[in-house]
């Protein structure tokens, strides 16, 4: 159901919820992925500024509003803290929100909020580590298995995903392999490789084809922007996420309209 058959207030209300949420799981996400890649005791145990070490309280911990409010110091030592934390939890609540106002109140609404979570989470340890833990992909399969019996056509849904998986991820790992034995290097990450064949049981064959030639445009942006602005590369995943973002949202309409040309010509 369409959050925008409510009044205005209602659906701005939803809205800035979404956000809310999407910023807490952005929170959440950006702290598991800092301590299991600085492997710093245990994943669950209280919050600490990364400079003094002071455990954080309640009031140090609000999404967003902790940062602004303290002007992006801690409260504690007045250190700056990284920007990375406010980005994440803006991000992840513009993410939520954006899938709620396109697929309202349905399982399709949760079921990419699950999905962009687990995308969110890869985007971030290959920016931090060049590399991604198989269990996100465990995890994101897990996803598309428990709300493959949402669909209208469960059975159809399944065969195309599997249909996608083969060609995009069967197919770009062949072409990884011959390009690597060709330039005697690495060309194309397992990861993302992995990550595409996941999309690949999301999206289908036609949409997962539109994402791939968005994840190349993307990520010719993104590296340019990296190149420049930072003078290091950038890794592949977070522009795949980003493309698979705008096929969630758009592909639907874009993939209709470009059918709709040729059928026009008939």
């Amino acid at each position: 159901m369409s959050i925008f058959l409510f009044n205005p207030l209602l659906a701005g209300y939803m809205l800035l919820i979404a956000f809310l949420v999407g910023a807490c799981a952005g929170s959440l996400v950006n702290c598991l992925e800092l301590r299991l890649d600085n492997k710093s005791g245990s994943v669950f145990g209280r919050s600490a500024c990364p400079n003094c070490g002071h455990r954080l309280g309640v009031f140090d911990l609000f999404p967003v509003l902790s940062f602004v409010f303290l002007r992006g110091r801690c409260r504690y030592c007045k250190q700056k803290i990284s920007p990375r934390y406010l980005f994440v939890e803006v991000l992840f609540g513009i993410v939520y929100a954006g899938l709620l106002a396109r697929f309202g109140l349905s399982w399709l609404t949760l079921e990419y909020i699950l999905l962009f979570t687990v995308l969110g989470a890869a985007s971030l340890c290959d920016i931090t580590t060049m590399s991604v833990p198989d269990w996100l992909e465990i995890l994101g399969a897990v996803v598309f298995a428990l709300f493959l019996f949402t669909h209208p056509e469960p059975l159809i849904r399944l065969r195309n995903g599997a249909i996608a998986l083969v060609l995009f991820g069967g197919g770009l790992l062949a072409l990884s392999l011959i390009a690597d034995k060709i330039y005697k290097k690495d060309t194309l990450g397992g990861a993302d490789i992995k990550i595409f064949g996941l999309l690949g049981l999301f999206f289908g064959p036609a949409k997962t084809l539109l994402l791939l030639i968005l994840s190349c445009v993307f990520g010719l942006v993104l590296a340019l922007i990296a190149k420049v602005g930072l003078g290091k590369e950038f890794p592949f995943i977070p522009a795949i996420t980003l493309a698979a973002y705008f096929c969630a949202l758009f592909a639907d309409p874009i993939l209709n309209w470009y059918i709709g040309l040729f059928s026009f010509m008939h």
